[in-house]
Formats: structure tokens, sequence, C-alpha cells
């Protein structure tokens, strides 16, 4: 009962095996993994400075009835941003006193008071206008106390 000795074992010459030139990945693959889980734990999550609210998904049209929105033109030109209201040239710093002037009197029927409100601004931009432009002056109105600010929108067909 006693164990087997193989001849061919022991003190021999050993089998060498050819060099492999192929790196081994699988330790690499490991790390970069945990860092792409680090950074997607870490990353800051983005914030939206604009409140969407969303059509229903059947929309129906919006009747404004007797309340005409004012609408707040961007175009960039060669001399910088040109900002207008119902088709007045404005600047950046009388935007929201002439916005109010303008939406006193497109709405008649709103008291003064309710005009920040009640009266609906639609801002109007060009394709080629930058967005952090429309976006600046959307929140200069909210600041100015407008509650219904939004984005004049057309089809593409209709342009």
């Amino acid at each position: 009962m006693g164990a087997k000795v193989a001849a061919s074992g022991g003190g021999g010459k050993r089998r060498e095996m050819p060099p492999n030139s192929d790196p081994n990945v699988i330790p690499f693959i490991d790390i970069l993994l945990v860092l792409l889980i680090i950074f997607m734990v870490t990353a800051p999550i983005p914030t939206v400075d604009i409140r969407v609210d969303l059509p229903p998904p059947n929309p129906v049209p919006i009747r404004l009835e007797g309340l005409n929105p004012t609408v707040v033109g961007i175009r960039e030109t060669s001399a910088g941003l040109a900002v207008y209201v119902d088709e007045e040239v404005v600047t950046l710093s009388t935007l929201g006193e002439a916005t109010w002037q303008h939406a006193v009197r497109n709405n008649p029927a709103l008291n003064q008071e309710d005009v920040y409100a009640e009266a609906r601004i639609f801002v109007r931009a060009d394709q080629s206008t930058a967005y952090g432009n429309v976006v600046s002056v959307m929140s200069q109105l909210q600041e100015e106390g407008f509650a219904k600010v939004g984005i004049f929108a057309e089809l593409a067909s209709e342009g």
C-alpha cells in the first residue's frame, strides 16, 4: 500500500513553456469598471434652470381668451444681441419695464397688478441664436416677476 512513484517524474528535465507575449488584460478591465462605477456615482447631477411643462399626449390648442401674448424676440447680429418686445428694440436693462408696458397694452382686461401673474410672455429666437442667450432672457423675465414665460415654437416647415 505504498505510493507509486513515476519513473519519469522527479529530478528529470522540466518541460518549459514558450514565452507568452499576450498581456493579461483582465485586471486592467476590472480596474476600469471600478473607476467607471466610482465616476458614475460621484458625478454631479445636472440641474435644469428652465421649468418645462410637457403637453398632454393629445394636445389641444391653447385658447388665449381675452389674452394677447407679448412676444420677446432675440436675434444675434454683428453688433451683438438684439432684443425686441413686439418688434420694438429694447436693451437688456430695460427689458422688464418694456415687457410690462407691452403686456399691459396687449391685455387691457387685466388689472395692472395681475399682469405679472397672468400675462403670457413668449420668447422667440432664431435657430442660430445661442441657447445661453435664450435662457438668460427667459430667466431675466422670470426674475422681473413674470410667471408665464414660454418659448414660442413653430414647425420647421412654417419658418
